[in-house]
């Protein structure tokens, strides 16, 4: 008969040391391998690591309540906290520790905004011996194996899908490139157009207010990735509204800046959402919805709307007369047709993981709580 596993009540600064990130801002950054984490998870690499793995990373401002676990020699970023010593405790299970603990709900617990670590050092939890973590991160871990292989599918989908928009519409090798003439910059047939005159921004969505519909709040968004895929029900009532086919673009600093950016196509046919007050929303119109995805996520785009950003520090927003002055490369229709016979799959697929992604990680976070308190045997 299995025996239910005793736990102990310790201070968590008796089962880690957490320590501050280090900064390393895009300019400082190397081409390599070493993963830079930040609040949100990996957000790039460089070629120099500051920590060996395996390592856990959760923030320290910014995107709040996240552990990462990395199983490789990484860099945390300086809004971040990382495991300094696991102290003779499973790295993976002081994962899953931190992931239960709510740690969002320290911002501001100490003297500045944020999560101070010394706030989190004095935290009671309870933790079992060190076999018991084994075996615990053995029944989670599976889940997680096929989470992470999912995430990984995903990500190679989403950058075939980018590669294709930038070979089409940026290097402007798409097909039959070779049959037509380029002048300035233009092959024939195409025009140059303000992005604001062939796509919708923050286009009027028609709701009804007496019903529940999906809201997607601004941490939904990924900053790496089109994946939308937490969401709750409300009663819409203001802030951005939206149909599938539509690309939210996060408005607001630092959100903005750190790639938040989103592709709705969770929704039933015909269904509608809402959203954040600092979402903008961008809607094909005669275009293709993928190329505007895509585009949203192109670094020249990205460069020129952060730089129209206007307000206080800390609060600025963009400015929507950017998009008025913004020249995007406008093909025939058909080229749309065609890019979006070549990319729909791709995000189509994507949308089957995500679901498949939900799924896993629901029955993941059902068994993770029964699993850290005891509750049940292993």
């Amino acid at each position: 008969m299995t025996r239910r596993p005793i736990f102990e009540s310790l201070e968590l600064g008796a089962v880690i040391s957490l320590r501050r990130g280090h900064d390393l801002s895009e300019s400082q950054r190397k081409p390599g391998s070493i993963p830079v984490v930040s609040s949100s998870g990996i957000t790039g690499f460089h070629n120099e690591a500051i920590c060996d793995g395996p390592g856990v990373v959760t923030g320290r401002c910014g995107t709040l309540g996240l552990a990462h676990y990395v199983n490789e020699p990484y860099w945390p970023l300086n809004t971040t906290l990382y495991v300094e010593n696991f102290k003779g405790n499973d790295p993976r299970y002081v994962s899953y520790l931190l992931g239960t603990l709510n740690l969002a709900q320290y911002n501001g617990a100490g003297a500045v905004p944020g999560v101070n670590r010394n706030v989190l050092h004095r935290l009671s939890v309870l933790v079992p011996s060190y076999d018991v973590q084994v075996r615990i991160v053995a029944n989670l871990s599976t889940y997680d194996h096929l989470i992470e292989n999912n995430q990984r599918r995903i990500k190679l989908l989403e950058e075939a899908a980018r590669r294709l928009y930038r070979e089409w519409f940026v290097a402007l090798r798409f097909p039959g490139h070779e049959r037509v003439t380029v002048v300035d910059g233009v092959p024939q047939g195409w025009k140059r157009a303000a992005l604001a005159d062939v796509i919708e921004i923050n286009p009027r969505t028609r709701t009804d207010d007496d019903l529940e519909h999906p809201f997607v709040p601004m941490q939904a968004l990924s900053e790496s990735s089109m994946v939308i895929a937490d969401y709750e029900m409300r009663v819409p009532s203001g802030g951005a509204k939206f149909r599938n086919g539509d690309t939210l673009l996060a408005r607001i600093t630092p959100c903005l800046e750190n790639g938040k950016t989103g592709f709705v196509q969770f929704l039933a046919d015909g269904d509608m959402a809402s959203g954040s007050t600092e979402f903008i929303v961008l809607r094909s119109g005669d275009t293709s919805p993928y190329w505007v995805y895509c585009l949203a996520r192109d670094e020249s785009f990205r460069d020129q709307v952060i730089r129209s950003m206007v307000g206080s520090d800390g609060r600025q927003r963009v400015n929507t007369r950017v998009f008025d002055q913004y020249l995007v490369l406008n093909p025939p229709q058909s080229m749309f047709e065609a890019f979006d016979r070549a990319a729909q799959p791709m995000f189509e697929q994507v949308e089957v993981l995500t679901r498949q992604f939900t799924a896993l990680k629901q029955a993941r976070d059902a068994l993770l709580p029964r699993l850290m308190s005891g509750a049940l045997a292993v």
